[in-house]
């Protein structure tokens, strides 16, 4: 697997990422969710360097201008409910894309250490032949990503798989590497090297669903 670890490099990504690490900050709900759209903005800017591009040339009121356009058929698909700023930020740049929605919840059956991933609601179009952007903020363990990717399968064989992430623990970097192939590519801004015996990431962020939309009702 292909991984892009935008942090490494300094930039304007770092301002974005402290903000939504910054206890202070980050209660501040809707700076919290355009933080998150800001930075899949920057990795969807990235990732459209992979793709693949033919040349069009465009009629201007003056005259012609030759210019090179991706061609992929894109279908962004976000893990609910975390995912959906994330989810705003990629489509601001693909706007033409199709997309998919899949939600996937951790399920502590017997020990709050323990849990499974549960996949209930699903609507994705076709991804036959299509390059498949699959986004997630928080890449903890990794095995949401991996439970969703075969939730998915049944819709098609993809031609690319990027996953965008943007907060992950080292943990689930390899743990999606050693399950996604080698053409697949990953995006994130940044990599914390623990994971708590709960499963979160340290330092990391907190929750990202509650933080982007309030806690969530227990039952």
């Amino acid at each position: 697997m292909h991984i892009h670890h935008l942090a490494q490099e300094n930039s304007i990504l770092n301002s974005f990422i402290s903000e939504i690490r910054d206890a202070q900050i980050q209660t501040d709900r809707m700076r919290f969710r355009r933080n998150i759209e800001r930075i899949g903005e920057v990795l969807c800017y990235e990732m459209s360097k992979t793709l693949d591009y033919k040349p069009k040339t465009i009629t201007t009121p003056l005259g012609k201008s030759n210019t090179q356009l991706y061609t992929d058929e894109i279908v962004l698909c976000s893990i609910l409910r975390a995912g959906v700023p994330l989810h705003s930020g990629l489509l601001n740049y693909f706007d033409d894309a199709e997309n998919a929605f899949i939600s996937a919840y951790r399920h502590h059956k017997h020990n709050p250490e323990t849990f499974e991933i549960i996949v209930e609601y699903l609507a994705c179009p076709s991804l036959e032949g299509k390059t498949l952007i699959l986004a997630d903020p928080m890449l903890a363990s990794g095995q949401s990503m991996v439970a969703t990717f075969e939730a998915l399968k049944p819709f098609g064989t993809p031609k690319n798989i990027h996953l965008v992430s943007v907060i992950g623990a080292q943990d689930g970097v390899n743990f999606v590497n050693n399950h996604f192939g080698k053409d697949t590519h990953l995006w994130i801004a940044a990599i914390d090297q623990t994971l708590s015996d709960k499963g979160y990431i340290i330092p990391g962020l907190g929750d990202a669903g509650d933080l982007a939309f309030g806690k969530k009702l227990q039952h």
